[in-house]
């Protein structure tokens, strides 16, 4: 019997922390993960999601705690091939065409997938004779997705995957994704997207300031996550005259929102500092994730 990385055991991470400087990416992060799980790292920018991913590569080394990838270090499980990854960060080599770029990448690996094969299922099948210096946005992702794919990896790590790709991008890349982990594949993507991580993921690992806040599937993480709206009714309240209080009767640094006609002062978010915005207008990340929506 062919000995593959998903005959022994899947990903564990223990007690990982990683920091630079004074600011601390990780802090005592634990999580398992099950060979052939779809898992998704869901957080705002700044929770240690990036920095999880690079210390499952093997790219950066924690401060503290351990990494399992089936059973190997993550380097050891890279050089195995067991381990394809799709990056923020990163361009494709110059001075080649596409297929050239994803051929050369799929003679790294023992048993890589058929180029043709891959260049159709991730879109870049139409511009695979294209220079990657001439490459739009979405088209250098569709090429990076194709170089962590043609290894035929067991663990892809995908971090914010779908940056850069307008709507039929996303469609398409998801649904490249749903062919591979049909294949008993192990998938782990980084994104601040609720709705995609509801959509692709059997798991969501919700990350805010380097740890793990909640873990489950996606109907417990979005009681936990999606903004909550408490409505009030005052049956004796005189409309008239809570109508014709100013706009700007809270004090200095709140926000305001609607409340039966009148304007109620809504206190900053107590990570950032910044107060958040009326209904309707972009909130800071802190805030979006950590207070109640009122109306």
């Amino acid at each position: 019997m062919t000995i593959t990385a998903t005959t022994g055991a899947g990903i564990a991470l223990s007690h990982l922390s990683k920091s630079y400087g004074a600011l601390r990416a990780v802090r005592g992060l634990d999580l398992a993960i099950a060979p052939g799980e779809t898992v998704a790292l869901l957080g705002p920018n700044g929770a240690g999601k990036t920095t999880t991913i690079e210390i499952l590569l093997g790219l950066i080394r924690p401060d503290r705690g351990t990494v399992s990838i089936f059973g190997k270090e993550p380097a050891a499980a890279v050089r195995a091939g067991w381990v394809g990854a799709m990056l923020q960060t990163g361009s494709p080599l110059d001075h080649l065409r596409v297929r050239e770029l994803v051929t050369l990448m799929a003679s790294y690996y023992r048993r890589p997938l058929p180029v043709a094969d891959v260049l159709q299922m991730t879109g870049a099948a139409e511009f695979a004779g294209q220079w990657t210096t001439k490459l739009s946005g979405g088209q250098a992702q569709r090429v990076r997705f194709a170089a962590a794919l043609v290894g035929d990896p067991d663990l892809l790590l995908l971090d914010e995957p779908t940056a850069a790709l307008d709507v039929e991008g996303r469609r398409d890349f998801w649904q490249a994704v749903r062919a591979v982990t049909e294949r008993g594949k192990t998938v782990l993507f980084a994104t601040h997207y609720l709705e995609e991580a509801d959509a692709y993921a059997d798991r969501i690992v919700l990350l805010a300031g380097g740890q793990v806040v909640a873990d489950g599937p996606a109907t417990k993480i979005k009681a936990q996550a999606v903004l909550r709206t408490i409505r009030t009714t005052l049956p004796d309240a005189d409309v008239v005259v809570l109508s014709s209080l100013p706009v700007c009767a809270a004090p200095s640094g709140m926000a305001m929102r609607s409340c039966c006609r009148a304007q109620t002062p809504i206190p900053p978010c107590e990570r950032c500092s910044t107060a958040i915005p009326a209904p309707g207008t972009s909130r800071c990340a802190e805030a979006a994730w950590r207070r109640p929506s009122w109306t």
